[in-house]
């Protein structure tokens, strides 16, 4: 299962007292949170908490007022708060945004062409792109179907593939059970967790599904009203937290 792993030399992202928003609205008010290498954490929380802010301002589409965001890259600090972006791609960085925002009238394969612009990645474009159809099958079998004649979890499948053209090394993943039926969910989250082990990536998710984003997490935070509200370093450690338990344990089942 680690065979294919590459290697991991001091990777980690910090986020530290981050404080970001639009206009008079704040999203995000003194939030510190961390990701180690090979880690997946999930990020917790219930729709409107900032849960995508914070994803974007890892990838420098919103620029916080306050705090930093550190990628420790072989012993190397980059503040993602200063990179454009584009750079933070080109760090290694990749995100499956909400909603998935595919080409609707571009093919499955020209989807995926389009996830491999960071230059690092376009020499490997024949080697991803043989990943992503061996990961996903059906994509290789719909790849010139356009991508907006496909049901939600077939789109998933796609907007993960795309981020996985660009050789990311840190793969973001934004409520990727949003407008999924419960199976589908399963196993959308499932993939994302055999993803860690064959790309030997390290995964933040963002999710709203607590039972479901546990089954693959090593561990998360609970983010209420843009305020971490709940941290811990493992999945049964979280599942104890007193404000889990009201907030996704309790009540019926």
């Amino acid at each position: 299962m680690h065979g294919c792993r590459r290697p991991i030399l001091a990777f980690s992202l910090s986020i530290e007292g981050l404080d970001a928003g639009y206009g008079a609205v704040k999203a995000l008010r003194g939030v510190s949170m961390r990701v180690n290498a090979g880690e997946t954490v999930a990020l917790l929380g219930t729709n409107g908490n900032g849960k995508s802010t914070l994803m974007k301002c890892v990838m420098g589409l919103v620029r916080p007022t306050r705090g930093k965001v550190l990628l420790t890259i072989d012993g190397k600090q980059h503040d993602l708060t200063r990179l454009p972006a584009e750079a933070i791609v080109g760090l290694g960085v990749a995100l499956v945004p909400e909603g998935r925002r595919l080409f609707p009238k571009l093919t499955v394969e020209e989807n995926l062409m389009l996830g491999a612009f960071r230059k690092a990645a376009r020499k490997a474009i024949a080697h991803n792109l043989a990943q992503a159809f061996e990961t996903f099958p059906l994509l290789k079998e719909r790849r010139r179907q356009l991508a907006g004649t496909m049901s939600g979890g077939q789109q998933q499948m796609l907007a993960i593939a795309r981020a996985l053209m660009s050789s990311p090394r840190l793969l973001l993943v934004d409520e990727p059970s949003v407008g999924l039926s419960p199976l589908l969910v399963s196993q959308t989250i499932s993939k994302i967790g055999e993803l860690k082990q064959s790309f030997g990536l390290t995964v933040l998710m963002a999710e709203q599904n607590f039972n479901q984003a546990i089954r693959v997490a090593d561990r998360g935070y609970v983010i209420v009203h843009g305020e971490i509200a709940a941290a811990a370093d493992t999945v049964d450690e979280l599942k104890a937290n007193d404000l889990v338990k009201r907030l996704y344990l309790g009540g019926v089942a």
